[in-house]
């Protein structure tokens, strides 16, 4: 269909005829005289219509076709970029009529559902804001591309049609037509296609990829995601992959937004994050820090910090700049918020002019408190919460009350961007049932200086594995892989894995190691994540084109759905009753 593009219409076009397509955005009828915003995918013009009784039959979101004149606007409108001009309308031809819209498509915010939104979600789509965070994901996608293809590394596509192997959530099956009771996977990430990839002589792979997790989901989980998946051979410390994440990251943030990051990024052991954050997944656009103090209270009178410490836990402190003017009922509230965080209660001593007010005070004395507040970093007009008990409890305790403050105390500076590396993971967690288990995923190496203590003290072994953090969201993970086939076996072993099981499950990736595999590493971007926060969303449901609900369902198609029983013979499956 030739026409012009209706948001590219100037002063410069003034008396040019021109053929335009699009959407009716609004339309306002005086008369003789009728006044259509039309629409298409590169913005708005303003269209004219003068005694023709056509268009005051049009409605919001016809699709229409016109021929006419541009001319210059007696009343420029300055928030439009094809303000200056309008077009005068001399044919009219209506292609498509809407039905009248469940919810306006000219609004931000279009006062319906998310429910009502998802079903009708090609009216959603059309709405200038849901354009943009498209607009916004194509950039990322293509930004990424452009760089890393400058970088060295190559995109490689890897199959949707695996065998199902354990990486921490449930996998989708897909039942195989032509070998009866056996299933495919779709996969959860391509890891260890891109780990055999590099041991296959691709030295610099990645690809942006879909991957599949049968999870319970948030606002920021689908069933379906996307992430950018990379890998590089002849990787031995992660300070190379670093380098080039880093240059990616600010080349992203420089093409989609305009926004220059300042490089390197801060580099924060996980243990030292979560002393001093309460988090793996720090927030560093404020302070508010946590300091340990256990030292200082061990053998002070106040036996709920004595015992703690004598238990083999620990005193911790959360300075709150500005707010020892708190109600007693207010910080009664965060007490009883500490107790919902697993906290048997919360300390606190207000810092005034006047002196120091604790309920404390009497078991400790004021020049411990002051001397606590030193050590802390809090000082006059502030408060400083204390926290007692196992370390993680009062790390996540603390951490959270931190970010919570942050938010109330209006502590968080906007669009401050800050990004860090968290480093040396623990290699090894007690799942449930207090068994060995991977922090992250079996294929990560260990520190090299912790090998030793693998069969002995594995919880104390650190991981090559690293998380990149934007405004305390987890935006990247990836770490150091296993290369050698007798190390990998000793991991599978530690976790529980029978020789014959690791076979069976993980053979062809053992087969690999045992060919000449380069030492390689790589990460994972979860590239839904990241554009949402580019475009200041809260969900990523807001930057993905056809998105699932929270229980998984897709309001468009209406799946998932039963299936015709002759498909199911086909398998063979059957379908049981409740």
């Amino acid at each position: 269909m030739k026409r012009e593009a209706c948001g590219s219409l100037r002063g410069k076009d003034a008396g040019r005829r021109v053929t335009l397509a699009g959407w009716v955005h609004r339309l306002r009828d005086l008369g003789g005289l009728t006044f259509v915003d039309l629409r298409d995918a590169s913005g708005i013009v303003q269209l004219v219509f003068r005694d023709l009784p056509a268009a005051r039959k049009l409605s919001r979101e016809d699709v229409i076709r016109i021929q006419g004149s541009v001319a210059r606007r007696e009343a420029p409108n300055p928030d439009l970029p094809t303000g200056e001009v309008e077009v005068v309308v001399e044919r009219l031809e209506v292609l498509s009529r809407s039905k009248p819209l469940p919810f306006p498509v000219d609004a931000d915010e279009p006062r319906a559902s998310e429910e009502t939104r998802l079903r009708f979600r090609f009216l959603d789509l059309r709405r200038e804001k849901m354009q943009r965070n498209l607009r916004l994901r194509h950039k990322v996608s293509l930004a990424i591309r452009n760089y890393l293809n400058g970088q060295g590394f190559i995109e490689v596509e890897t199959p949707y049609l695996t065998r199902s192997t354990p990486e921490g959530a449930r996998d989708f099956l897909v039942p195989a037509r032509l070998e009866p009771g056996k299933f495919y996977a779709l996969p959860q990430s391509p890891q260890l296609f891109k780990q055999t990839l590099v041991i296959s002589g691709v030295e610099r792979y990645f690809q942006i990829v879909r991957c599949f997790r049968d999870e319970d989901l948030r606002a920021d989980r689908q069933p379906e995601f996307t992430q950018l998946d990379l890998e590089m051979g002849f990787l031995e410390d992660p300070d190379e992959l670093f380098s080039v994440i880093e240059g990616l990251v600010a080349h992203i943030f420089r093409e989609a937004i305009g926004v220059e990051l300042d490089v390197p990024f801060p580099r924060i052991p996980y243990a030292e994050a979560m002393l001093r954050y309460g988090t793996d997944k720090p927030d560093l656009r404020f302070g508010m820090e946590i300091a340990d103090l256990s030292d200082l209270f061990r053998d002070c009178d106040f036996r709920v910090f004595t015992g703690a410490v004598a238990e083999g836990g620990v005193v911790r402190a959360l300075p709150v700049p500005g707010a020892a003017g708190k109600s007693r009922s207010e910080l009664k509230k965060l007490e009883e918020r500490a107790k919902g965080l697993s906290l048997g209660g919360l300390a606190w001593a207000k810092f005034t002019p006047e002196g120091v007010n604790s309920p404390i005070a009497k078991f400790t004395s004021e020049e411990l408190l002051r001397k606590a507040a030193e050590e802390a970093g809090a000082g006059k007009g502030d408060l400083l919460l204390l926290a007692a008990g196992p370390a993680e409890a009062a790390a996540e305790a603390l951490g959270t009350l931190r970010l919570e403050l942050a938010h109330e105390l209006g502590l968080i500076r906007e669009n401050a961007w800050a990004l860090a590396w968290i480093t040396d993971f623990p290699l090894f967690k007690l799942d449930e049932e207090g068994r060995i288990a991977s922090e992250h995923h079996p294929f990560t190496s260990p520190h090299p200086d912790d090998i030793p203590l693998l069969e002995t003290e594995p919880l104390k072994v650190r991981a090559r594995s690293y998380d990149l953090v934007i405004d305390g969201v987890e935006i990247a993970s990836g770490s150091i892989r296993i290369h050698r086939r007798d190390l990998q076996e000793r991991i599978f072993n530690l976790l529980g894995l029978s020789e014959q099981e690791a076979r069976k499950k993980f053979g062809f990736l053992l087969r690999a190691l045992e060919y000449g595999a380069p030492p390689h590493g790589g990460i994972a971007f979860g590239l839904d994540r990241l554009v949402m926060m580019l475009a200041g969303e809260s969900s990523i449901r807001e930057v993905i084109a056809f998105p699932k609900t929270a229980s998984g369902t897709c309001l468009l198609t209406g799946a998932p759905a039963e299936v015709d029983p002759g498909q199911l013979a086909e398998l063979p499956l059957e379908v049981k009753p409740d």
